[in-house]
This record gives structure tokens, sequence and C-alpha cells, in this order.
């Protein structure tokens, strides 16, 4: 009897593009994929931070770099992305959340949290998947999106809004780019604890709220991301696109 193959994690020969990698889930990815055999490419605004992160993975014996990146000036961020592509890999990490009752959102709040969220991520996609498409490169983008993308939450209206379109725009991608051999797929954390999270593991109501909704019985590590990272990313997924990965301890299951 000849028995399947099990399909390749590793990403050796492939360079991967992981925004928002100076800190928290973007830094995490960028380990895990270098771990697995790429070359990581760091990009955020925070040249510190990136210097700090690189250096630390160059330490192990593994392949980075970084790119000082601002998804906001989308003709400069696209002209970079170009300048240094193709990507085999994106992991588009760039996020941030301003978080208030419904009833009292600012305009300049919504404002931010779109510009980032979800106009930064579309374009910083759009701009790697025509790099691919020029160089007639197969690829896996994937972008961090949340559980929030699926669901509602408290004092989350914007976050979730900016959320739920990504998950849309992914899947549109998805369907246009198939025939090019690009997957483009979301991770859909739960809370996961991060320094920008703390505030709000350190409000008793919010952490009960979070307790009670993760059937687990534990919130998030950076850790428990890595890992679907480097699957959606890896020929292991190969046939896996338009499609969302939960790692929320069964929020949503109900």
């Amino acid at each position: 009897m000849k028995l399947p193959t099990t399909p390749s994690f590793r990403l050796d020969n492939k360079t991967a593009l992981i925004t928002g990698a100076s800190s928290g889930l973007g830094l995490g990815c960028a380990v895990a994929l270098a771990e697995a055999g790429a070359h990581v490419v760091l990009a955020a605004r925070n040249s510190k931070n990136l210097n700090q992160a690189v250096d630390a993975i160059n330490e192990k014996k593994l392949s980075a770099e970084m790119m000082v990146l601002d998804v906001l000036n989308v003709s400069s961020m696209t002209k970079l992305i170009e300048e240094k592509g193709p990507f085999d890999i994106l992991v588009n990490s760039a996020g941030l959340g301003r978080h208030s009752p419904s009833i009292d959102t600012p305009v300049e709040d919504f404002d931010e949290v779109m510009s980032v969220n979800l106009r930064g991520a579309y374009f910083v996609t759009q701009a790697v998947a025509k790099g691919l498409i020029k160089s007639k490169k197969p690829g896996s983008l994937v972008n961090i999106s949340s559980q929030m993308g699926h669901v509602g939450g408290i004092d989350r209206a914007v976050y979730s809004a900016s959320k739920h379109a990504v998950e849309g725009f992914t899947k549109a991608m998805a369907i246009e780019w198939g025939a090019h051999q690009i997957r483009v797929n979301t991770i859909c954390p739960t809370f996961i604890r991060t320094p920008l999270t703390q505030s709000t593991f350190d409000n008793p109501a919010r952490k009960k709220w979070i307790e009670e909704k993760i059937k687990l019985g534990r919130v998030g590590e950076v850790e428990d991301v890595m890992g679907a990272a480097v699957f959606l990313a890896s020929e292991a997924s190969s046939m896996i696109t338009g499609s969302a990965l939960m790692i929320d301890g069964g929020w949503t299951a109900d």
C-alpha cells in the first residue's frame, strides 16, 4: 500500500512580509515563520523596536531584516513593497483599537481605526498581490482579523466593524486571485494577552466577561497564534482560501 505524504509545513526559500511586527502578534508570527525557514521582513513604524526584534531573531541563527513602513501612507507603502518584493507570504498584523460605547464613538476614533485596520490592511494586501501576479508566483496572504470579525462585543462597535470588513475583502480577493494561485485567509484570535490588551484584563468586569465567553477557560497567548500562521503560510494549507481560522477558545461556538 502506498501511503499519502503529509504536506510540508516548512517555508524554506520563502520570503515573508509581516506588518505590525515590532511587538505582539506580529512579532510572534515573524518568529514562527522564521523558525519554519522563511526569510522574514519585519515591518512597522517604530524603528527602535524593529531593530531589537530583528536582532533577537538573527541571534537565533534565523533570517530577518526590517522595513520601516507606515500603512497609512499608501503611495510610499506601495512603492516600498514593489521595490522589496515580491513576497511569497504576507501576514497583515498592523492594527489598533479605540474602544468606547457605540453611542459615544468620536468621529476621530472611527476614522483612525478604519484607516489602519481596513484601509491599511486592504492596500498592503493589494500591493503584495500585485507583486506576485507580476512575477507569476503563487502566494499566501494572511490577514490578522479577530473573533470580533464574526460577532459583536461590548464597547467594540468600531473595532468589530473594521474586522467584519477585513473578512469581507479577504473573501472577495480570494475569489479574484485564486486563478493566480494566490490564497487569502484570515486568522481570528480571541483576546490575546499583550501589552496593548493589558488594560482590558485590568478591568474586573471586562475580565469576567472574557473568561465567561472563552470555553477553554483561559485567555489567549501570542504562542496560540504562531502555529496557525505557519499552517496558513505553508503548503499544508494549499487548498484553503477565503477562509477564517478561529483561535477563540470556543467564543464563537455559541
